[in-house]
């Protein structure tokens, strides 16, 4: 049964952030988060391990995770790797990669899931794409081996629930939090569209002969 990052997924930046990294994860977390990439690559790792430390106290009082990006994963069991590698993965408890396109996924092996971006234009990184939207989205889900979480320019409750409706298992979010006046609030609007949407998407019975189509969120509510 799949127990890796699920709902919506929040990625760190601090440069973007309206408030200090540790006060704005506490208010995301606060506002549902149960989990949280740690990113911050530049920082020296004495000072990423500390940073790690502090979120990882807040998410514990949440049973929330905290997910390190890069192999290093500073103390903890879960990394995030970029697809340039490394390969083989870590032999930690739970590793994430992020993929772009099939053949990057294909090369997925001992992962417990995988990023699929960009889903929107993003503003951290401006120019990276094409954005792949829904149907690509939707096509990169059926293609991958692991459960897939949406990434890239995910800020309003339609593209979550567009993202859900494509079939991934989880949103991350960065901008939208990182840069709101209230991450708490935001974190909770995101949280909600999500667990609409999941609780609305009717998967296909999964017996021989077929069955009934899935409907959408969308065609659900024009019933």
């Amino acid at each position: 049964m799949y127990a890796g990052p699920a709902g919506i997924v929040l990625l760190t930046d601090r440069r973007v952030a309206r408030g200090a990294l540790v006060d704005v994860v506490a208010g995301a977390v606060g506002g549902g988060v149960r989990w949280v990439v740690l990113r911050e690559k530049d920082l020296p790792r004495a000072e990423r391990l500390a940073l790690a430390a502090d979120l990882r106290a807040i998410l514990a009082e949440a049973c929330g995770t905290l997910v390190v990006a890069g192999p290093d994963p500073l103390d903890g069991d879960a990394v995030h790797l970029p697809a340039a590698g490394p390969y083989p993965p870590p032999a930690v408890g739970l590793v994430g990669r992020s993929c772009h396109d099939t053949a990057e996924l294909a090369r997925l092996t001992t992962e417990h899931y995988a990023t699929v971006s960009p889903v929107y234009e993003t503003r951290t990184k401006p120019g990276y794409g094409p954005a792949l939207r829904a149907a690509g989205l939707a096509a990169l889900v059926k293609a991958s081996p692991v459960p897939v979480l949406a990434l890239g320019g995910i800020e309003t409750p339609a593209q979550v629930t567009a993202c859900v409706e494509a079939g991934a298992a989880g949103v991350a979010v960065l901008g939208a939090i990182m840069r709101a006046d209230d991450p708490g609030e935001t974190a909770t609007t995101l949280g909600r569209a999500f667990q609409e949407a999941a609780t609305t998407r009717v998967t296909t019975p999964a017996h021989s002969g077929g069955g009934p189509q899935p409907r959408t969120a969308t065609e659900e509510e024009n019933q």
